[in-house]
Formats: C-alpha cells, sequence, structure tokens
C-alpha cells in the first residue's frame, strides 16, 4: 500500500469555508474509485493547510492518478499548488472494515 499527503499551503488566501465546500463536492468522484482504498480531506486553519491523505492498492494506481493534468486542474481549483508526497504504508489498522 501506498499513502500519499496533497498538502495546499495557503497565503492569504485561505477560506476554510471553500476548501470545506471543495471536499464535499469531490467526495463522490472518490466513492469506489478503482485503486484507491480511502481519501481523508483534512484542514488545519491554524497553518493555513489542507491536507488530501489518499491509501493506494499499489504505487503504480496512485502514480496513474496524480498525473501533471491532474495537478494543473488541482491547483485551478484549490488556487495554490499542493506538494505531493509518496510514502509506504507498513501495516495499516482500519476499523470499519469488519
Amino acid at each position: 500500500m501506498i499513502g500519499v499527503f496533497v498538502t495546499f499551503r495557503f497565503a492569504d488566501a485561505f477560506d476554510e469555508t471553500a476548501v470545506r465546500k471543495i471536499a464535499e463536492g469531490a467526495r463522490p468522484r472518490f466513492e469506489g474509485m478503482r485503486g484507491l482504498r480511502s481519501k481523508a480531506f483534512t484542514l488545519n486553519s491554524a497553518k493555513r493547510e489542507a491536507t488530501n491523505f489518499y491509501v493506494w492498492e499499489s504505487e503504480d494506481a496512485a502514480k496513474a492518478f496524480f498525473t501533471a493534468e491532474l495537478l494543473d486542474r488541482i491547483t485551478a481549483l484549490y488556487g495554490v499548488r499542493p506538494t505531493v508526497e509518496y510514502v509506504q504504508i507498513v501495516t495499516l489498522v482500519d476499523n470499519a472494515r469488519a
């Protein structure tokens, strides 16, 4: 499994309401997405950041999703270009799956 942190660092243009609206509108696009185990939309208002955390079944699935075109689209959507960081998930506890 591969985790991906996509972090948006806002300067003066941070609008928590707008970021929440983006997340709520995007959620249906990720439900049932092939290769994606989970995705969390997060906010840290004190740091003026939004971080989306993805858990992918494989590195190939993750890298196929995060294309240059996708990064351009989400940059336009959020108003800032995100950083993208890949991490290996050693083990995962998922209490929702029983």
